[in-house]
């Protein structure tokens, strides 16, 4: 039996709840998550320990704004777990243009993901320099932010300012040890959340314990 929201999947898998997708482009995993067909549809089950925006669901996710037909700039893909969800979520209707500088994760991101699943664009590019993606050709509905920087909280705002759609969402994980690793990480949350009250309008924060320890997600919507 499976409950079902926006393409999202709760299975029941050895008497456990388990968060799945259905596969986009089916008998290819990504990093080795369980695979299981269903009366004849096949899911990725979705750990949220390898996924932040899986820890979000499993810790009281109130919106979700990923659906099918989606165009979402992603930024920090790394090896491209999240993103490939997001892929399953969006369908081919839906665009997601993945950012990730460093060359040596883009590789695995490009060589396991990106060249399987035609909704995926890549930007192989710094966030620092967003009017470098040449390839986003319209304002998308989410910026989804998750990158290792002190400034990481700038650089998403920069983004949102050139991409975003107004009313548009911005999911920003903020990694207070990236950031800041003497001060106490309720602290750092606080002063990022501050950066963002000018511009857009703070829905929620969600803790990631215990999938991440001393990470936040800010969900905001743009009021420009």
């Amino acid at each position: 039996m499976e409950d079902t929201t926006d393409n999202i999947f709760w299975l029941t898998v050895d008497g456990e709840k388990k968060l799945a997708t259905e596969n986009f482009v089916p008998k290819k995993q990504v990093y080795k998550e369980k695979l299981i067909l269903k009366k004849g549809i096949e899911y990725r089950l979705w750990d949220p320990f390898r996924s932040k925006l899986a820890a979000c669901l499993m810790n009281g996710l109130i919106t979700f704004p990923f659906k099918e037909k989606s165009n979402i700039l992603y930024l920090g893909v790394s090896t491209g777990t999240t993103i490939s969800h997001i892929s399953d979520i969006i369908g081919s209707k839906g665009t997601v243009f993945g950012v990730e500088h460093s060359s040596r994760v883009a590789r695995d991101f490009l060589d396991r993901v990106a060249c399987y699943r035609k909704n995926i664009v890549p930007i192989i590019q710094d966030a620092r320099q967003p009017k470098q993606y040449f390839s986003v050709y319209n304002k998308v509905d989410i910026v989804y932010v998750d990158i290792a920087q002190p400034d990481q909280t700038n650089i998403a705002i920069e983004n949102c300012r050139m991409y975003l759609k107004k009313n548009g969402y911005l999911f920003l994980v903020i990694k207070a040890r990236s950031i800041d690793v003497t001060k106490d990480p309720k602290q750092i949350f606080a002063s990022e959340i501050k950066k963002l009250e000018t511009k857009f309008e703070i829905k929620q924060v969600i803790n990631l314990n215990p999938y991440d320890k001393d990470h936040a997600m800010v969900i905001a919507t743009s009021l420009t």
